[in-house]
């Protein structure tokens, strides 16, 4: 349609389409290109996706108008007659939204027209040409910052499994069970699929890497302590059995490093995709939807692994890429250890204001560092980064200082999860109970888990019995999620404003 206007001369082009392009960064070409052809552009924005969990600015349900899962969106091209030729003119860009539940938004477009609806002018500008009514305002501002995919040279997605239940263990003896039948040739693939639900993919030849599999011998060091969700560390078999290990990238982390987790994009509202592992991690550490896979970000490489195991004699090499040491050197006149660029990364990441400040853009692409030439608020803002840091892999020595206490029985089998906030209490079962959890740490989220909910209830499917280790670590996880509430108030305290200089 937008080739047959352009030979035409002029013309009106009308679609229903994936409301997807109008904010999306990888179609900044094709909003470009409407942009040069056409005189002016009205988008009506139907919503409704729920993928993204769309809710309408009142925060009530917004449905789709048709029973598909993406947002929908109208567009309505105009080209003059008279309108002067490509690239010496910008179309004007006029949106609208349309909230709320499908009977209602069919009442409004049966009797709506281009003339009735009330349009607000779009500000489409380099180099995104956004076609939304959104807070864009602080649009240039952000986009001057360094994205942590510029930042990082090397960065991958975790690893999948291909079976998660079977495949992913709480401890080394259960997943063993596991591995001697994986490993045993008498073991038949149908045995396989009835036992464990291991079965074959179009995405995973089982089959084949199984037959691989059988040809060694069981290696116990490849038994590797896994990251596979927030304050969750449980066992993996790192094998080329596994739908995609990702060994490019994990073998890296199986050496002392400090590894970004992020994600590209979101499904809900609020950003909270940030976490730090010093371990092999999961696909869906911070999400279990796909759009909010899984990213990591090492700071070293290690130039020869060993099979995966690590035995090098060779040293590590920074990860950061030399255009952004070079802007670093720029500003700070030095250029700091790795460590101390990813503690500042890190804290940034986790300031409340740019959360909220930059969250149109955080929720459509990587997230973008500012930095700073202040060298005492580099080194300010690193010693929060740090803290956080210890905190998030369990070594902070605040972790010691419990803040509550287990009781009601003796019976640890997680059975039921029920918080209640008058009592800041959360119920394992319908006596036993942890006490001294506010509602703030109780919601607190990291990615889209909840996550002392979400560790809870992951036991709880597995039926299993809290042991004192457990106990131990959950309540010590409490008092890391209280003390990130505070050092992240602590950061906020620390930066001037934004942007920061």
């Amino acid at each position: 349609a937008h080739h047959q206007i352009e030979q035409t001369g002029y013309g009106i082009v009308g679609f229903i389409t994936n409301h997807s392009y109008l904010k999306g960064l990888i179609h900044r070409g094709v909003r470009e290109e409407l942009l040069k052809d056409f005189s002016q552009i009205y988008v009506l924005d139907l919503h409704g996706n729920s993928l993204l969990k769309e809710t309408s600015p009142n925060q009530e349900s917004d449905q789709n108008v048709f029973d598909i899962q993406q947002g929908v969106s109208i567009l309505i091209a105009v080209k003059e007659k008279l309108q002067k030729q490509r690239n010496n003119s910008s179309a004007k860009v006029f949106c609208s939204n349309l909230w709320g539940d499908r009977k209602t938004k069919y009442a409004f477009l049966s009797t709506a027209s281009v003339d009735s609806i009330e349009w607000v002018e779009c500000n489409t500008v380099k180099p995104n040409y956004f076609f939304t009514v959104a807070d864009l305002s602080f649009e240039t501002e952000y986009f001057k910052s360094w994205s942590i995919k510029d930042i990082f040279t090397y960065s991958s997605t975790g690893i999948e499994t291909g079976k998660d239940s079977a495949l992913v263990n709480f401890s080394v003896q259960s997943l063993e069970t596991i591995l001697s039948d994986l490993y045993d040739p008498s073991v038949s693939l149908d045995q396989l699929k009835e036992r464990y639900e291991i079965e074959e993919t179009s995405g995973w030849t089982v089959s084949k890497k199984r037959s691989d599999l059988t040809k060694g011998c069981f290696d116990p060091s490849k038994t590797q302590e896994y990251n596979y969700r927030p304050f969750d560390n449980r066992y993996i078999h790192f094998d080329n059995f596994l739908r995609r290990p990702h060994r490019e990238l994990m073998t890296h982390l199986l050496q002392p490093n400090l590894t970004l987790m992020a994600s590209r994009q979101q499904t809900e509202i609020g950003f909270h995709h940030i976490f730090i592992t010093n371990k092999i991690s999961d696909c869906n550490a911070l999400s279990l939807s796909s759009r909010e896979r899984n990213y990591y970000f090492p700071i070293y490489l290690y130039p020869e692994i060993n099979s995966g195991q690590g035995n090098l004699l060779t040293e590590k090499s920074s990860n950061l890429s030399l255009v952004f040491l070079k802007s670093i050197k720029e500003k700070l006149g030095c250029i700091p250890t790795p460590e101390a660029i990813f503690y500042y990364i890190y804290a940034i990441l986790h300031s409340p204001t740019y959360r909220q400040r930059y969250a149109e853009f955080l929720k459509i692409d990587f997230p973008r560092v500012p930095l700073t030439s202040n060298v005492q608020l580099f080194k300010d803002l690193g010693e929060k980064g740090q803290a956080l840091v210890e905190l998030h892999l369990m070594k902070s020595r605040k972790l010691n200082k419990l803040i509550t206490k287990i009781g009601g029985g003796d019976d640890n089998a997680v059975t039921e999860v029920t918080y209640k906030p008058t009592e800041q209490r959360v119920y394992i079962n319908k006596e036993r109970y942890f006490e001294g959890i506010t509602p703030e740490v109780w919601k607190f989220k990291i990615g889209g888990y909840q996550v002392l909910d979400k560790w809870l209830k992951d036991r709880k499917k597995a039926k299993r019995t809290l042991s004192f280790d457990d106990v131990l670590h959950y309540q010590k996880v409490v008092v890391a999620l209280k003390e990130t509430m505070q050092i992240m108030t602590e950061i906020d305290a620390l930066i001037p404003g934004f942007p920061i200089e």
